[in-house]
């Protein structure tokens, strides 16, 4: 166990390793092969060293290293499959299980945080994490009335650290094609560098959980622990026993993965209509699958606030689509922002682009699979198809954003897990303004 590097020239440095370690090891490849080793067996060996020090990198830094890793880990299911497994293991253990920090400095964060006696408040506190993240970790703890919580305890200075990662991610990108191949991974830094400030706020994550608490009080299928203290740095709430969905994607029986998957889908798309709020960090190790079938939510830290709900515009432009209404999408999606007053577009070839992203719901049950989501990213990226220009024509608003990033990080995650739901149901129950046409 290490401290969390604080110098941002240090941070910077280990950074900036990885696209020079990528190509020291593209280096040695080549000379394998001119040496005779066959092609594919010295790619797999690159793609295994740069995935563990993916994961060696970003997970000692933790902040917005680490934060960025679990971003590209939701979407490890779009990689083609003979690249996938060496990242789907390293990015999959970002989500809750990197390098924990020494235990005297989390006594350091509690003493300045709970007082020199906080030991008081708790009748036994386990010193080793269960889950170490991004910006801090977890403990498991009995408060001092008796009841079972988890502490989750910032890492000091993970505020300044997100910040200073962020921006040299940023700049790491202008020399680097990519980190993971496939992925284009700036749209991601610009949406983390958005929500830093209020994910690293405890005060302000224990008030967005108590209305999500306060929201689904009674609700079946759902958990939510409560919070029991909050302070800058030490997030206390109960704790809740389940399997995480992680456990579930690597090998969950088919039960499992349909029951996580439809209670996954009905919470990321209930949540603004129920508690006026999106979650908006959809990885797997937010998620655990309780023994009584309910679907145990945690990390409230960046949420996306919706009064109204979601926008109904969005359930009417699925609606039409659904009817293939081409041109009344088309005039919906103007109206909307999506596309600009300025811009020629197709009707009908704007349909036939935008129909493979509502293929969950033209049928009462749909599967989700790392098979689908992979033709989805080949078919919107491939600079050869007649519908890539059809993409580049599209415009998002920025009041949409945050939903988008959040629903193609839902959407990644419900590829991962693999299971049968009726998305078509869940989405008109969820969303308004969704008025399907019979099947």
């Amino acid at each position: 166990m290490t401290e969390i590097p604080r110098k941002a020239v240090v941070r910077t440095a280990r950074l900036a390793s990885l696209p020079l370690g990528m190509g020291a090891r593209a280096a040695i490849g080549l000379g394998r092969r001119v040496g005779g080793a066959p092609a594919e067996a010295v790619t797999a060996k690159l793609q295994e060293q740069t995935a563990a020090q993916l994961f060696k990198v970003l997970g000692e830094l933790k902040g917005g290293a680490m934060k960025f890793g679990q971003a590209l880990s939701v979407f490890e299911a779009a990689l083609p499959e003979e690249l996938a497994a060496p990242y789907r293991s390293m990015l999959t253990k970002l989500q809750d299980s990197a390098p924990a920090m020494p235990k005297e400095s989390v006594r350091k964060v509690l003493r300045e945080q709970l007082g020199t006696g906080w030991r008081s408040r708790f009748q036994a506190f386990d010193e080793d994490p269960v889950a170490s993240a991004s910006i801090g970790q977890v403990h498991r703890a009995i408060w001092k009335d008796g009841r079972e919580v988890a502490v989750k305890i910032q890492y000091p200075g993970a505020a300044e650290a997100m910040l200073s990662d962020l921006n040299q991610l940023a700049r790491v990108m202008r020399v680097s094609t990519s980190w993971v191949p496939g992925l284009d991974v700036v749209p991601i830094l610009d949406e983390l560098r958005a929500r830093m400030s209020e994910e690293t706020d405890y005060r302000l994550e224990s008030v967005m959980q108590e209305q999500f608490v306060d929201a689904y009080e009674g609700v079946d299928h759902f958990a939510l622990p409560g919070v029991v203290y909050a302070t800058d740095l030490v997030l206390v709430t109960d704790w809740i026993e389940g399997q995480p969905l992680s456990r579930i994607i690597a090998d969950g029986s088919t039960e499992e993965r349909d029951l996580a998957s439809r209670r996954y889908l009905e919470f990321l798309l209930g949540g603004p209509q129920q508690a006026g709020l999106l979650h908006a960090d959809p990885h797997p190790g937010n998620f655990r699958l309780l023994d009584d079938g309910r679907l145990g939510v945690l990390d409230f830290g960046a949420v996306n606030r919706l009064p109204d709900g979601l926008p109904p515009v969005l359930g009417e432009l699925a609606s039409l689509a659904l009817a293939d209404d081409a041109e009344g999408l088309l005039e919906l999606l103007r109206d909307a922002g999506f596309v600009k007053s300025s811009i020629s577009i197709d009707a009908d070839r704007l349909l036939d682009y935008l129909g493979v992203f509502i293929e969950p719901l033209r049928t009462e049950e749909f599967e989700f699979s790392r098979e689908w989501l992979r033709s989805v990213f080949a078919y919107i990226n491939d600079p050869r198809s007649s519908q890539f220009t059809v993409g580049l024509r599209l415009n998002l608003p920025p009041e949409f954003l945050l939903i988008h990033r959040t629903w193609l990080g839902g959407i990644a995650v419900l590829c991962q897990i693999g299971g049968t739901v009726p998305a078509r149901e869940i989405f008109e129950d969820n969303v308004p303004g969704a008025k399907f046409p019979a099947l």
